[in-house]
């Protein structure tokens, strides 16, 4: 038996024994799992320092540090995230529907967990704790697979939080990590659908991808996010430049920012430089042909561009003729996750909603608010952005499928 093979046989079996646990068991483990985190700051932060080394060595960009960086104020919101988890109705044993057949057989349409849970993502530790705590208090088995970059922190994350499960008598398999972050490893989890149910992905174009063609695993997609701003011509500049201002600079290297600006051409000229000032060189501009004649931007924006994730301070920029360019570009090169327009115009924006094909679409508010602590879901799981099963934050409720219970008094078919 591979050491993959040995890792998901424990999680099945866990999985047999988190049936029986109660909400209390449940909620219980939770705020063991908080007072851990808490109680061993300076270990987490220890271990984050080696990675973060790590990273510098291997020449990791300054926002992707950011990104794996852990300190007093990160965990401290870990441990509050996974409160707040706690204090949310749980999710399993609500009754989704039900009806009498005219035969008397009673059927009721029950939520139940998903099973285990296998999750694959990158660089981020937090996503550690939330997936976790998600699973946990669903009802789920979490198997973790981040990337090679945090795996130090990662190491202590789980550690803690199996120390935690075990305090609280139940099984520490509930939540595991995939220590060995090699290739080949990787490759043999997303063929381990004898003992794995579901797979989320969380991280860039080519983890996604990778996963959804290699896996033999029920796949949910998430994370990527190539997200657009499209100023209309009614916009108010202050606003639009806050908005995008804030959907590329408060956190550039995450799924929620932006990376693409579209502007109606009647605007472009008051917007750029407002805009240009706004940042003072903070972000790389890239720019059709039409942006380069109003401003100095950084470079020609090319169509690979425009299709680009770059989690950096860069950003694309396109001016169009109307609103239907918009809606047809952001169609074409965005990936479903959020999109944003700004103006004033009612029927514009009402359209965009309408016919913008993606998670989450904003009408003069910041992508940067797609996520599940921000949609009052207490903490997510990822951003899916398919329409199967879950579609956006994916919180407490998108991690249960359901079950029929069909009561008779002996009626048979004919």
């Amino acid at each position: 038996m591979t050491y993959i093979e040995e890792l998901g046989m424990k999680a099945k079996k866990a999985e047999a024994s988190i049936r029986g646990i109660t909400q209390q068991q449940k909620n219980n483990a939770l705020i063991e799992i908080s007072t851990e985190l808490l109680n061993n700051t300076d270990k987490i932060i220890a271990a984050n320092q080696k990675d973060l080394e790590n990273a510098e060595k291997n020449n990791m960009s300054p926002a992707m540090q950011d990104r794996l960086r852990l300190d007093k104020k990160r965990i401290s919101d870990m441990a509050a995230g996974v409160i707040k988890i706690y204090g949310l109705p749980d999710p399993v044993g609500r009754v989704l529907g039900g009806r009498e057949l005219p035969n008397g057989l009673k059927i009721v349409k029950k939520s139940v967990p998903l099973g285990v849970v296998g999750i694959i993502f990158e660089s981020r530790p937090n996503v550690t704790v939330d997936a976790a705590a998600l699973c946990l208090k669903s009802g789920n088995v979490s198997v973790l697979r981040g990337g090679s970059d945090a795996i130090n922190s990662n190491k202590c994350l789980v550690e803690l939080m199996r120390s935690a499960l075990k305090k609280t008598g139940i099984d520490e398999n509930v939540i595991s990590l995939v220590e060995d972050t090699s290739r080949e490893t990787v490759n043999e989890l997303m063929k381990l659908n004898r003992y794995i149910d579901v797979l989320i992905p969380r991280g860039g174009h080519s983890l996604i991808q990778n996963v959804i063609n290699n896996s033999t695993i029920p796949v949910i997609q998430t994370g990527e996010g190539n997200c657009s701003v499209y100023v209309d011509l009614s916009a108010d500049i202050d606003m639009a430049v806050n908005i995008i201002d804030n959907g590329k600079t408060q956190r550039p290297s995450v799924c929620n920012a932006i990376e693409n600006i579209l502007i109606h051409r009647d605007i472009a000229e008051k917007l750029l430089p407002a805009l240009q000032q706004r940042w003072s060189g903070k972000v790389k501009i890239l720019g059709d042909e039409r942006t380069a004649e109003i401003i100095k931007t950084d470079g020609s924006a090319t169509e690979e561009d425009y299709g680009r994730e770059f989690l950096d301070y860069i950003i694309a920029v396109k001016i169009v003729d109307s609103l239907d360019e918009a809606i047809d570009f952001i169609n074409q090169y965005g990936t479903r996750h959020s999109e944003c327009i700004v103006t004033k115009d009612l029927s514009n924006a009402e359209r965009f909603q309408r016919e913008v094909d993606a998670a989450a679409v904003y009408v003069n508010a910041s992508t940067r608010f797609t996520d599940g602590g921000q949609f009052g879901m207490g903490a997510e799981i990822g951003i899916s952005t398919q329409k199967l099963h879950a579609r956006g934050p994916m919180g407490l409720e998108e991690m249960t499928a359901y079950k029929y219970l069909i009561n008779g008094s002996g009626q048979i078919r004919e």
